[in-house]
């Protein structure tokens, strides 16, 4: 019959019909929350000796200006659903602290006691380690909407679909990437007698094959990336036209072909991010190596660079001159020593570079070679004024040497080319 009554703390008498603790070592010691808390100790009681929580279902753990009224049972349950079934399953958990509560109460009362309230900020840090990721948001992950959401179809007409084979309601080709891939899990049947090494095998084809469809799918998203497909029907021509951007020097144009086996491991954006950085990097390193060049010429101002600059540009221009003049007159040396041969001898100060050149390359006097430019020219005049000519060439002068001189002259206009 006393159990039925009501309990009263041995230390302080206060009624603890409610809740009170126990102690399992001491016989009929039960004591308040408040003197349990403060470590009293009556009789042979002791503050370390082991408890057990008696307790009749109505006391509140949050008291009871507490929203929604959960007893100590229900905070009890509560914490057993949210291990058993995982946060966010609130209706399982709904269910398994009874029917008095809803889902949406369940939520509500765990999230603002249990994590933004005092007990949630007491227990969980601001930064916590190997903390489990969310994989479902929208933000990117492995499995959210935005990665596992198939890619609109391409914006193509009919005629550029036809042409390509492209099916854009399954966003495929007639002809795919290895398009045999298939062949491998065709034939491919599960059997209840199958032993483990066939199991094995029909499980590498498998294997073969998924891989064969992700390479598939890394090239269709580096084409749709790269806008291939725009390219290949000439479409980026015009956007390019239109998109006003840097000139591309022909240096860059080559490192770009260079880089061409990076698209395959970057994104569009991220290889012409990559791009544009190397062609930054080149121009600070060249203002780098300008800048060192003016600190070795004792230039610490960049007001005295301006002047630096002037003087420089008027002393290359002058070392410049000074090249071209060296060059002729090298190549004015050339000559007359080209004419070595025939310099020294008579006749040579009448003759033109062009005869100069002739009489050199046959190896003829210059004196030899009048002569006979006289008599050929003299032949030429007296036969268009009807006069027959007498005059004989020289004996030294063969048919080989006699017909270079007539095109030489025919060429130079000295006789027309019936006469020759």
């Amino acid at each position: 019959m006393a159990e039925l009554g009501k309990k009263y703390c041995v230390y302080c008498l206060a009624e603890v019909s409610s809740l009170r603790f126990r102690c399992t070592e001491c016989a009929d010691i039960e004591l308040c929350p408040d003197c349990f808390s403060a470590g009293a100790e009556i009789g042979p009681h002791r503050r370390w000796h082991g408890y057990q929580l008696v307790d009749g279902g109505r006391f509140t753990l949050w008291g009871a200006e507490a929203e929604g009224g959960w007893s100590s049972r229900e905070e009890q349950l509560l914490l057993d659903a949210i291990e058993q079934f995982g946060f966010g399953n609130w209706e399982d958990m709904a269910a398994h602290v009874g029917a008095s509560r809803t889902p949406q109460e369940v939520m509500e009362h765990y999230v603002s006691m249990y994590i933004h309230g005092n007990l949630g900020k007491a227990c969980i840090p601001d930064t916590i380690p190997n903390r489990v990721t969310d994989h479902t948001c929208p933000s990117g992950g492995p499995l959210s909407p935005s990665l596992t959401t198939p890619l609109p179809p391409l914006d193509i007409s009919v005629a550029e679909q036809q042409q390509l084979g492209y099916m854009p309601l399954r966003d495929d080709y007639e002809i795919e990437y290895d398009q045999d891939a298939e062949t491998l899990i065709s034939g491919l049947s599960v059997n209840y007698d199958d032993d483990d090494v066939e199991i094995e095998l029909k499980r590498a084809h498998v294997d073969m094959y998924v891989r064969k469809l992700k390479e598939r799918q890394r090239r269709k998203n580096i084409a749709r990336d790269y806008n291939l497909v725009p390219a290949f029907l000439g479409k980026d021509k015009k956007e390019k036209e239109k998109a006003p951007k840097r000139k591309i020097t022909k240096e860059e144009k080559e490192l770009r072909l260079k880089l061409r086996p990076l698209y395959q491991f970057m994104s569009c954006k991220e290889f012409e991010d990559f791009f544009e950085n190397m062609h930054k990097e080149r121009i600070l390193r060249a203002k780098i190596r300008e800048l060192q060049r003016y600190r070795r010429n004792g230039i610490t101002k960049m007001e005295e660079s301006a002047e630096y600059e002037a003087a420089r540009h008027k002393r290359e221009k002058r070392k410049e001159n000074k090249n071209i003049a060296s060059s002729k007159r090298g190549k004015e040396d050339g000559k007359e020593g080209e004419f070595a041969a025939i310099e020294n001898l008579p006749g040579f100060e009448l003759l033109s570079d062009r005869e100069k050149v002739l009489c050199s390359s046959l190896n003829l006097s210059p004196a030899r070679y009048v002569t006979v430019k006289t008599i050929i020219i003299k032949d030429h005049l007296q036969k268009r004024q009807g006069i027959p000519s007498k005059s004989r060439l020289p004996s030294y002068l063969d048919k080989v040497l006699k017909k270079r001189i007539l095109n030489f002259l025919t060429e130079s206009g000295w006789i027309s080319r019936d006469a020759s």
